[in-house]
């Protein structure tokens, strides 16, 4: 691995970090906005290919977690459109096992030509760098087709180091805002859920407060995970919430004790 020893003027870099405050948006899907964000990551990197590959589910014959293309800027080929690639695979696998980002000058001359996917591209220079949400790697996130006539330097990767931890806040506000609008936070409104809370509880549903409580867990559940939370992610959650709901009842009970 090669690094450019020069660095851009501190204006220069300003300027092309500004691009950076789009990431914290929240509204829409998670892959529209994952598109939206690969699409800004090459604006500000002055590149023609962007991907972000995510975390998922093992394959059925295997336990390991493996990063597969989940947004992309620029076109991409068939063989990247369905790759999983495990840790230590390639760069984004090194990458997914190190936790620190990966410069590559040219791929022609590095220990990963064979998994060069654009060999008829003239420009041969790779960024990637790791995704983090709460301290875990969630995805890797690649910059290729440097559009000046030099390949990639430290500058464009510590850039994209910068903009990955941004892309790993943006997913989590999506994925909270996801859980906002899901049937978990309109449960209490809904006329469908509330109709199918008399018919399991009777007319008042406090009545059964462990019955309540425990449908009320498992929606909770199944809400955050079709969101997109992972284990470790739910259980911040639930933790923050209990956190909550702790502090409320110390404030009330200091307020008994002052009346």
């Amino acid at each position: 691995m090669n690094r450019h020893a020069t660095t851009s003027p501190p204006s220069t870099l300003l300027s092309r970090l500004s691009g950076i405050t789009s990431f914290l948006a929240g509204e829409g899907t998670l892959e529209d906005n994952l598109n939206g964000l690969a699409a800004t990551a090459a604006d500000m990197l002055h590149a023609d290919y962007c991907s972000v590959m995510l975390l998922n589910a093992a394959d059925s014959d295997c336990d390991e977690m493996t990063l597969k293309l989940a947004a992309h800027f620029g076109p991409v080929t068939d063989a990247a459109l369905d790759a999983a690639v495990h840790r230590g695979e390639g760069i984004a696998g090194e990458v997914l096992a190190s936790g620190h980002s990966i410069l590559v000058e040219d791929i022609d001359h590095s220990p990963y030509a064979l998994q060069a996917r654009r060999r008829q591209e003239g420009r041969k220079s790779i960024i990637s760098s790791p995704i983090m949400l709460n301290g875990e790697i969630i995805g890797v996130i690649n910059i290729t087709g440097n559009r000046f006539p030099r390949p990639f330097n430290i500058d464009d990767q510590n850039l994209l180091d910068i903009a990955a931890l941004f892309i790993g806040k943006s997913i989590q506000v999506i994925q909270l805002q996801n859980v906002l609008n899901s049937r978990f936070a309109q449960l209490a409104l809904a006329q469908q859920q509330q109709q199918a809370l008399q018919q399991k509880f009777g007319a008042n549903p406090a009545q059964n407060p462990d019955q309540l409580a425990k449908l009320l867990a498992k929606t909770f559940f199944r809400e955050l995970t079709r969101a997109g939370l992972n284990s470790n992610q739910i259980i911040t959650t639930a933790t923050e919430i209990i956190g909550q709901l702790n502090n409320s009842l110390g404030k009330h009970k200091k307020r008994l004790e002052r009346q």
